[in-house]
């Protein structure tokens, strides 16, 4: 028994001896990859605030290869350990009262930055805006997510109070300069200015669209001062002003002015809020400081908004090059007309106008004069032939009856009756339309513009419509019709007999749910 234990202690000496003979490894971080630990499984990462790990980071002490500290010392190493707590991001304190809503919870985390798992400093891009959606999908118990929905539908219909509001917006967008207004704010100044009784009478709507965009505002802070109406049309917004010369609003265009234009009193006369002076159109041989719609202020800071007459001028101008683009485009489309000189296809241009038509119109009837020579620019329409048939009475007998007979359709850049109305004869064909289309149109009495070139050029471009149908094709094509329209009532009957051959009616009795 001792040999055996004095045995094992020299063993265990021995293990001693080499264990102090090995060389100790220095640490290495291979060692702690390999290494694995289990770490606490975290529901929910805390969100961090990087501006107090940066304040943190840059404690004067700290380890910083980059500035040449090689250590951290003891003072800045228990300041970081006391205060690292800091950098996470607490938890809101609850209150008293019960949350309800999951919206309101969801703004709360928004604020908080807990989506995001970091605070601190951000984009305005980054920062995203909880909207509500209306109506409330979900049911909730809170009276504040039900009261908006009350509120949006309350809506005044004193007339006054909306010409109030209404004037008051156009204040606020008018404000903007016209190259920082959005769409949005050109549309809601659009549809103010058209419940305005001068642009409701005097501007189409597709004009004021326009104007609407170089629209600008104009203070006047003093009174007496006197704004030339010859420069634009204004509206006043705020204040009063007096008219200097009477007209001071040009309604007419084609309206003539007397030499010298006469004068109003500024006593008597007053345009306030809501009413207009000046003119949209520059009134020919008279300058921008003549008399002539001009206006001297009342009040203190007179407000208007303005469409100045070389923006009309302008946008005009554009309309029209934009419409005369249209109709040259319109007559490439149609295949006879790809091949015409420039010149000529100006010319046609020119004479013409727009006209729409809605579904189930008859535009022209056969063997009457066409109104017009159409193009087709939106739309669809079909070529209907007159056709004798034989028709069986009640009593047996047979007669003879003119029916219609739908031969062909037309279609987008296509055109019809240029012959009709080029030789003055009747039309081939009817022509009805089967949507609502749109078409550019040359009428008759405008053809005598044209020269007699382009009139060649129109007659060797184009054929009758749908002229070189013969009465057999007519009467062959009717027969097709007939025989599908009594198969189609044949199967049709079929099928209810089958269907009815029990009494199942479908939408009737216990078949109706």
């Amino acid at each position: 028994m001792n040999k055996c234990s004095a045995d094992w202690q020299n063993k265990e000496k021995m293990a001693l001896m080499k264990r102090r003979d090995m060389a100790i490894r220095p640490f290495h971080s291979a060692d702690a990859r390999n290494t694995s630990f289990k770490l606490p499984k975290l529901e929910k990462p805390p969100a961090i605030d990087y501006d107090k790990l940066r304040e943190l980071c840059s404690i004067d002490g700290l380890k910083d290869v980059q500035n040449g500290v090689s250590q951290t010392s003891d003072e800045a190493h228990e300041t970081f350990m006391q205060s690292y707590k800091s950098v996470f991001v607490q938890k809101p304190k609850k209150l008293g009262f019960p949350i309800h809503s999951e919206q309101r919870e969801q703004l709360k985390s928004s604020m908080l930055s807990i989506t995001h798992n970091a605070t601190g400093k951000t984009m305005e891009s980054d920062k995203k805006k909880v909207k509500k959606e209306w109506p409330i999908d979900k049911i909730t118990h809170d009276i504040r997510d039900y009261m908006p929905l009350l509120h949006k539908q309350r809506k005044t219909k004193n007339p006054a109070l909306i010409r109030e509001q209404n004037i008051k917006t156009l204040r606020r967008l008018s404000r903007k300069l016209p190259f920082q207004r959005t769409a949005s704010d050109n549309d809601e100044i659009f549809n103010i200015l058209r419940t305005i009784s001068f642009f409701k009478e005097n501007v189409p709507e597709h004009i004021l669209k326009e104007l609407c965009v170089v629209a600008v505002h104009e203070t006047w802070k003093d009174p007496e001062f006197t704004i030339f109406g010859n420069t634009g049309l204004h509206l006043v917004l705020n204040g009063i002003v007096n008219p200097v010369t009477k007209p001071w609003l040009n309604e007419d265009d084609g309206q003539s002015l007397r030499t010298p234009t006469p004068l109003s009193d500024l006593s008597t006369t007053e345009i306030k809020v809501g009413q207009c002076f000046g003119t949209l159109r520059k009134v020919d041989g008279r300058g921008a400081s003549s008399k002539v719609y001009s206006v001297v202020t009342a009040d203190n800071n007179c407000e208007f908004l303005k469409i100045p007459s070389a923006d009309y001028a302008r946008v005009i101008e554009q309309i029209k090059q934009r419409e005369h683009t249209e109709k040259v485009n319109l007559l490439l489309s149609c295949g006879q007309y790809k091949l015409w000189p420039r010149q000529p296809l100006l010319q046609v241009a020119e004479l013409i106008e727009w006209i729409s038509y809605p579904p189930n119109t008859v535009i022209v009837s056969e063997g009457y004069m066409a109104p017009f020579i159409g193009f087709i620019k939106t739309g669809e329409c079909h070529i209907l032939r007159m056709v004798e048939v034989m028709h069986t009475l009640s009593n047996g007998k047979r007669e003879k009856r003119t029916k219609q007979v739908v031969m062909g359709r037309l279609g987008a850049s296509e055109s019809f009756a240029e012959l009709s109305v080029l030789l003055n004869e009747q039309i081939t064909c009817s022509v009805v339309t089967a949507t609502e289309m749109t078409l550019g149109v040359i009428r008759p009495e405008k053809i005598k513009d044209l020269d007699e070139v382009t009139i060649q050029l129109f007659k060797q471009s184009n054929n009758r419509t749908f002229g070189d149908l013969t009465k057999d094709d007519i009467q062959e094509e009717y027969m097709q019709q007939e025989l599908k329209r009594e198969w189609n009532e044949f199967k049709h009957g079929v099928l209810l007999d089958v269907i009815n051959s029990r009494g199942i009616r479908p939408g009737y009795g216990k078949w109706s749910k």
